[in-house]
């Protein structure tokens, strides 16, 4: 999902798993006309103070705006105890309806995604692969009411209350000019829109009109779809040519914990690893900057790889290391079995 900010919470946890499936019913807020709380009208001043949208229309809006607790049951994190695992997510991706849609589409679509490569340097398999892990090419692309999802989320869930208020004030900005959507465009239970899955303020800053028709449309036209996901991409420091990720070696001496501490963000070279017990059967430049990538696999071993900064990247679109390489690995398949 592009994303929630970057991050989609929702895509990096398995959302049909038992442990997530045991978390408690969440209770309707106590005012369940929104227009009627303090905080919305609040919101509402700001939109009008801000961006001069009118007050009375917005407080009609969310007046219809309704409130649905899967739609924070499905934000929540885990139950505890749950251990995630790798193995087990890979394979509700590479699977064999994904990898036969993902040819159809990219044959279908052939020039688009060509161009949208040669522009942003972005390769073909990645902008496939991630239309296929977000929507499996568009079967699946939500469907609660993006202002629903967006507005819950906005005053019913504290712990990302912030981050939705802004998705929020992205929607209202990005159907100004068409009102009516307001009440019917759906998406996610995030409130991320369309085969992509761009959460709002992704479309405002990373979509593109690219088949030159007017108006961007990322659930109707599969070339703005994969001229948006390259041109995210891009934005994000794609660099071309490069690759997402190398094998990682571990000495007896491997400073393991520390590495995976620092984070997913590139930040030390081969060098600097093998000083901490860490190498590689391939040859990473010497001077790109690198980081230990963990991938757990419930009480199996966990994977280990050298995230390079393209891996960095794909997690711009959803924060999650399972996430990302499910995307790399979808994409290696899907161009194996097209070539």
């Amino acid at each position: 999902m592009a994303a929630l900010a970057g991050q989609n919470p929702a895509h990096a946890q398995n959302t049909s798993s038992p442990a997530r499936n045991r978390v408690p019913a969440v209770a309707p807020p106590a005012v369940s006309n929104y227009a009627a709380r303090p905080e919305v009208q609040a919101f509402v001043q700001q939109m009008q103070e801000r961006h001069g949208l009118e007050s009375q229309a917005l407080l009609d809006l969310f007046a219809q705006a309704r409130f649905d607790g899967s739609i924070v049951r499905l934000m929540s994190p885990p139950a505890p105890g749950f251990k995630r695992s790798w193995a087990v997510y890979r394979a509700r991706f590479l699977d064999a309806l994904r990898i036969r849609e993902g040819v159809r589409f990219w044959r279908e679509n052939q020039a688009a995604i060509t161009r949208a490569s040669e522009v942003y340097g972005v390769p073909e398999a990645i902008i496939v692969s991630i239309i296929g892990v977000e929507t499996l090419y568009g079967r699946i692309t939500g469907d609660y009411r993006v202002l629903d999802a967006l507005t819950v989320l906005s005053f019913d869930y504290p712990r990302r209350a912030a981050f939705f208020r802004e998705e929020l004030e992205s929607f209202l900005l990005l159907t100004r000019d068409q009102p009516a959507e307001r009440l019917t465009l759906k998406g996610s239970f995030a409130g991320a829109i369309g085969l992509p899955q761009f959460m709002p303020g992704s479309i405002l800053r990373h979509a593109v009109d690219f088949d030159g028709d007017g108006r961007i449309d990322l659930r109707a036209s599969p070339a703005d779809v994969v001229g948006s996901i390259a041109r995210f991409l891009a934005n994000h420091g794609w660099r071309r040519g490069e690759a997402t990720h190398f094998s990682a070696t571990l000495g007896v001496d491997a400073q393991i914990e520390a590495l995976v501490a620092a984070g997913i963000e590139p930040q030390f070279t081969l060098a600097q690893l093998k000083e901490r017990g860490i190498g590689s059967t391939e040859a990473p430049p010497l001077d790109m900057p690198l980081a230990l990538i963990d991938l757990p696999n419930g009480d199996d071993p966990t994977s280990y790889y050298l995230g390079a900064p393209n891996f960095y990247v794909i997690t711009r679109y959803n924060r999650s290391s399972f996430y990302a390489m499910a995307v790399i690995e979808l994409a290696r398949a899907l161009a194996e079995r097209k070539g």
